[in-house]
Protein backbone atom coordinates (compact mmCIF):
# COMPACT_ATOMS: atom_id res chain seq x y z
CA UNK A 1 0.00 0.00 0.00
CA UNK A 2 1.41 3.40 -1.15
CA UNK A 3 1.77 6.11 1.14
CA UNK A 4 2.95 9.61 1.24
CA UNK A 5 5.92 10.01 3.27
CA UNK A 6 5.01 12.59 5.23
CA UNK A 7 2.28 9.64 7.03
CA UNK A 8 4.90 7.90 8.00
CA UNK A 9 4.51 6.97 11.78
CA UNK A 10 7.04 5.41 14.59
CA UNK A 11 5.55 1.51 14.53
CA UNK A 12 4.86 1.18 10.96
CA UNK A 13 6.16 -1.27 8.57
CA UNK A 14 7.91 -0.02 5.32
CA UNK A 15 8.64 -2.49 2.08
CA UNK A 16 11.93 -0.64 1.14
CA UNK A 17 14.30 -2.10 -1.46
CA UNK A 18 12.95 -5.57 -0.67
CA UNK A 19 13.13 -5.60 2.99
CA UNK A 20 10.85 -4.86 5.67
CA UNK A 21 11.97 -2.60 8.14
CA UNK A 22 10.02 -1.25 11.22
CA UNK A 23 9.85 2.23 11.99
CA UNK A 24 11.48 3.30 15.21
CA UNK A 25 11.58 7.57 14.55
CA UNK A 26 10.78 10.46 11.86
CA UNK A 27 11.97 13.78 12.12
CA UNK A 28 10.62 16.04 9.53
CA UNK A 29 13.26 18.59 8.40
CA UNK A 30 11.87 21.99 6.93
CA UNK A 31 15.31 23.75 5.71
CA UNK A 32 15.40 27.16 5.30
CA UNK A 33 14.88 26.47 1.63
CA UNK A 34 13.31 24.03 -0.20
CA UNK A 35 10.51 21.56 0.31
CA UNK A 36 10.18 19.84 3.87
CA UNK A 37 12.38 16.28 4.29
CA UNK A 38 11.09 13.41 6.38
CA UNK A 39 13.66 11.34 8.05
CA UNK A 40 13.22 8.01 9.20
CA UNK A 41 15.12 5.33 11.70
CA UNK A 42 14.51 2.33 11.07
CA UNK A 43 15.41 -1.68 11.96
CA UNK A 44 15.31 -4.65 9.14
CA UNK A 45 13.01 -7.22 10.76
CA UNK A 46 14.74 -9.94 10.21
CA UNK A 47 18.32 -9.14 10.94
CA UNK A 48 17.78 -6.16 13.45
CA UNK A 49 20.22 -3.87 11.87
CA UNK A 50 19.26 -0.34 11.90
CA UNK A 51 18.99 2.19 9.12
CA UNK A 52 18.03 5.50 8.45
CA UNK A 53 16.66 6.76 5.03
CA UNK A 54 15.37 10.27 4.07
CA UNK A 55 12.46 11.31 1.69
CA UNK A 56 10.63 14.53 0.19
CA UNK A 57 7.38 14.55 2.27
CA UNK A 58 5.08 14.08 -1.01
CA UNK A 59 7.22 11.18 -1.89
CA UNK A 60 5.43 7.75 -2.28
CA UNK A 61 6.35 4.93 0.58
CA UNK A 62 5.18 1.28 0.23
CA UNK A 63 3.70 0.23 3.51
CA UNK A 64 3.88 -3.18 4.38
CA UNK A 65 0.12 -5.27 4.76
CA UNK A 66 1.02 -7.25 7.85
CA UNK A 67 -1.91 -9.98 9.35
CA UNK A 68 -2.20 -10.58 13.00
CA UNK A 69 -3.15 -14.62 13.84
CA UNK A 70 -3.94 -16.21 17.37
CA UNK A 71 -2.29 -19.20 17.29
CA UNK A 72 -1.38 -22.06 19.88
CA UNK A 73 1.87 -22.97 20.98
CA UNK A 74 2.44 -26.40 20.51
CA UNK A 75 5.72 -27.37 21.53
CA UNK A 76 9.59 -26.58 21.57
CA UNK A 77 12.39 -28.43 19.54
CA UNK A 78 15.86 -27.05 19.83
CA UNK A 79 15.65 -23.61 19.06
CA UNK A 80 12.67 -23.99 16.98
CA UNK A 81 9.04 -23.03 18.65
CA UNK A 82 6.05 -25.14 16.87
CA UNK A 83 2.76 -23.25 16.50
CA UNK A 84 -0.83 -23.68 15.27
CA UNK A 85 -3.00 -21.45 13.88
CA UNK A 86 -6.45 -21.26 16.03
CA UNK A 87 -8.57 -21.03 13.11
CA UNK A 88 -7.18 -22.31 10.45
CA UNK A 89 -5.11 -24.98 11.73
CA UNK A 90 -2.05 -24.14 9.94
CA UNK A 91 1.18 -24.64 11.59
CA UNK A 92 4.07 -22.18 11.88
CA UNK A 93 7.63 -23.43 13.10
CA UNK A 94 9.49 -20.45 13.68
CA UNK A 95 13.26 -19.62 15.41
CA UNK A 96 12.69 -19.18 19.21
CA UNK A 97 14.47 -15.17 18.50
CA UNK A 98 11.24 -14.23 17.10
CA UNK A 99 9.22 -14.64 20.52
CA UNK A 100 11.62 -12.62 21.94
CA UNK A 101 13.22 -12.88 25.71
CA UNK A 102 9.53 -14.32 26.68
CA UNK A 103 10.55 -17.82 25.12
CA UNK A 104 11.04 -19.25 28.15
CA UNK A 105 7.85 -18.61 29.61
CA UNK A 106 5.64 -20.43 26.90
CA UNK A 107 3.71 -23.19 28.35
CA UNK A 108 1.87 -26.03 26.05
CA UNK A 109 -1.17 -24.83 25.30
CA UNK A 110 -0.96 -20.34 25.65
CA UNK A 111 -2.51 -18.13 23.27
CA UNK A 112 0.35 -16.16 21.38
CA UNK A 113 -0.26 -13.56 18.92
CA UNK A 114 1.62 -13.78 15.90
CA UNK A 115 2.30 -11.25 13.08
CA UNK A 116 2.63 -12.37 9.26
CA UNK A 117 3.64 -11.26 6.37
CA UNK A 118 2.07 -12.47 2.91
CA UNK A 119 2.04 -15.88 5.39
CA UNK A 120 5.64 -15.70 6.98
CA UNK A 121 5.85 -15.14 10.91
CA UNK A 122 7.68 -12.31 11.66
CA UNK A 123 6.75 -11.61 15.50
CA UNK A 124 5.60 -14.12 18.50
CA UNK A 125 3.79 -11.74 20.59
CA UNK A 126 3.17 -13.54 24.42
CA UNK A 127 0.24 -12.69 27.00
CA UNK A 128 1.13 -10.08 29.56
CA UNK A 129 1.21 -12.06 32.15
CA UNK A 130 1.52 -15.98 33.00
CA UNK A 131 1.01 -17.83 36.19
CA UNK A 132 3.94 -20.30 37.51
CA UNK A 133 4.38 -22.57 40.81
CA UNK A 134 7.84 -21.18 42.42
CA UNK A 135 10.12 -24.68 43.06
CA UNK A 136 12.50 -22.68 45.39
CA UNK A 137 12.18 -19.94 47.43
CA UNK A 138 14.87 -19.24 50.49
CA UNK A 139 13.62 -18.78 53.89
CA UNK A 140 12.72 -15.26 55.69
CA UNK A 141 15.23 -13.62 57.43
CA UNK A 142 14.02 -12.66 60.63
CA UNK A 143 13.31 -8.89 60.37
CA UNK A 144 13.22 -8.70 56.96
CA UNK A 145 9.05 -8.63 56.38
CA UNK A 146 9.04 -4.87 58.70
CA UNK A 147 10.67 -3.81 54.89
CA UNK A 148 9.22 -4.32 51.17
CA UNK A 149 12.44 -6.53 50.24
CA UNK A 150 12.76 -9.84 47.92
CA UNK A 151 14.25 -12.64 48.25
CA UNK A 152 15.76 -15.07 45.18
CA UNK A 153 13.55 -17.81 44.18
CA UNK A 154 12.78 -20.15 40.91
CA UNK A 155 10.25 -21.06 38.90
CA UNK A 156 8.80 -24.33 37.71
CA UNK A 157 10.60 -23.76 34.12
CA UNK A 158 13.85 -22.96 36.19
CA UNK A 159 13.81 -18.59 35.53
CA UNK A 160 15.29 -16.92 38.15
CA UNK A 161 13.15 -14.19 40.03
CA UNK A 162 13.18 -11.80 43.04
CA UNK A 163 9.96 -12.62 45.24
CA UNK A 164 8.48 -10.91 48.15
CA UNK A 165 9.18 -12.37 51.60
CA UNK A 166 5.80 -14.22 51.89
CA UNK A 167 6.04 -16.38 48.96
CA UNK A 168 7.30 -19.77 49.75
CA UNK A 169 7.97 -22.89 46.88
CA UNK A 170 4.85 -24.36 46.02
CA UNK A 171 2.73 -20.88 45.80
CA UNK A 172 1.62 -19.82 42.59
CA UNK A 173 2.50 -16.44 40.93
CA UNK A 174 1.89 -14.29 38.05
CA UNK A 175 5.06 -13.25 36.41
CA UNK A 176 5.42 -10.87 33.66
CA UNK A 177 6.24 -12.31 30.35
CA UNK A 178 7.92 -8.77 29.36
CA UNK A 179 10.64 -8.93 31.80
CA UNK A 180 10.40 -11.65 33.75
CA UNK A 181 9.48 -9.95 37.41
CA UNK A 182 7.21 -10.99 39.78
CA UNK A 183 3.42 -9.37 39.57
CA UNK A 184 0.97 -10.47 42.34
CA UNK A 185 0.56 -14.17 44.00
CA UNK A 186 -2.15 -15.40 41.64
CA UNK A 187 -5.69 -15.62 42.71
CA UNK A 188 -7.27 -19.27 43.25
Amino acid sequence: MKINALDIRPGNVLDHDGKLYLVTKIDIIQPGKGNAIIQVDMKDIRTGVKTNNRWRTQEPVERARLDEAEVQFLYAEDDQLHFMNSESYDQYTVDRTLAGEGAVFLQDGMTCTMTLHEGTPLTVTLPATVVLTVSEAEAVVKGQTAASSYKPGVLENGQRVMLPAHITAGTKVVISTADGSYVERAKS
